[in-house]
């Protein structure tokens, strides 16, 4: 008897360390990794000088085909601008990808100073374009919106500016929260409008036009500072009931840190599940139901796309 209740004690220790090392490989699997990286677009092309691309974004276009806008600006020679919205159109989202006229350009009148991370939804037959103005003080920089039919001509919101940031509040992402019937627009800022810790801030709306007044910080980077930081070209995924965070520079230019969280508004550093080599990204999912992520940035020759795999084992 007494036997095979050590035989039963062994197998029940083996059993749980089994367990318990199962759960921790579980644990330490990263939940998403990434292909390789190939570009799809240049600025370049057509003109005298090098230009670059940065913070962008992609969206299906009333044709039904795939258009992207975001910043661009001269590498050679250096000229930092950034007040005009680079536009271009393909029919597929790893197909060929036409180069059209600027989307947009900077209105001085508007105390508009730049043109930066435009985040583009659809709502009904009407797009709705998020981006910074800029301002002429850093303390007071412009989260702005246009509308558009047709993602060619865009119209501003004449109540614009939405809000005002500081230090130099930018890179706008809009989310839908489902649960509450609501929109997110989630931005990086700092602490103080005059510098501080870099964070990730919020506000909700129920129309996409008139925000809430005071913000919600869902994430302080422990960094402080005024223009750059950790926190720039803020994504939120929801996915198997995890809300994922991505995030980036970093110390590296070419980083992505990914956070996951249970709450849409908080997330925290110990959140982090891994860093992605790649800047400015935005995650993508396309008609066949494939994902993909992209990358840009100053001096990197355009905007490239490569494969995004989710390893969380969810079926799609």
């Amino acid at each position: 008897m007494k036997r095979n209740v050590l035989i039963i004690l062994i197998a029940l220790i083996l059993f749980l360390g089994s367990s318990a090392t199962g759960s921790g490989q579980d644990k330490d699997k990263k939940p998403m990794s990434i292909g390789k990286f190939e570009r799809i677009f240049d600025q370049s092309v057509g003109e005298d000088d090098v230009w670059y691309m940065n913070d962008h974004c992609f969206i299906k276009g009333p044709e039904g085909k795939w258009h992207m806008i975001g910043i661009t600006g001269r590498d050679k020679p250096k000229q930092w601008a950034e007040n005009v919205l680079a536009h271009a159109v393909a029919d597929s989202l790893t197909g060929k990808w036409e180069k059209k006229p600027y989307a947009m350009a900077a209105r001085n009148d508007l105390n508009e100073t730049v043109l930066w991370a435009p985040h583009i939804i659809k709502k009904g037959d009407t797009y709705y374009m998020y981006y910074c103005g800029g301002h002429p003080d850093h303390r007071k920089y412009q989260i702005n919106l246009a509308t558009s039919k047709d993602l060619y001509k865009w119209t501003r919101n004449p109540g614009n500016p939405l809000f005002m940031e500081g230090f130099d509040g930018r890179d706008p992402f809009i989310f839908r929260d489902e649960i509450k019937n609501r929109w997110i627009i989630y931005y990086t800022a700092t602490s103080n409008p005059e510098g501080g810790n870099h964070l990730v801030g919020a506000r909700t709306s129920t129309d996409l036009i008139h925000w809430s007044e005071s913000r919600t910080v869902v994430f302080t980077d422990p960094e402080k500072g005024t223009w750059g930081g950790n926190t720039e070209s803020p994504v939120v995924i929801l996915r198997g009931g995890w809300y994922y965070l991505f995030i980036g520079p970093g110390a590296n230019y070419v980083t992505t840190r990914v956070y996951r969280s249970k709450d849409l508004l908080s997330w925290v550093e110990s959140d982090l599940v891994t860093t992605l080599e790649a800047h400015a990204a935005e995650i993508i999912k396309n008609d066949d139901g494939k994902w993909y992520i992209s990358h840009c940035g100053l001096e990197r020759g355009g905007l490239y796309l490569a494969p995004f795999f989710w390893n969380d084992g969810i079926k799609e």
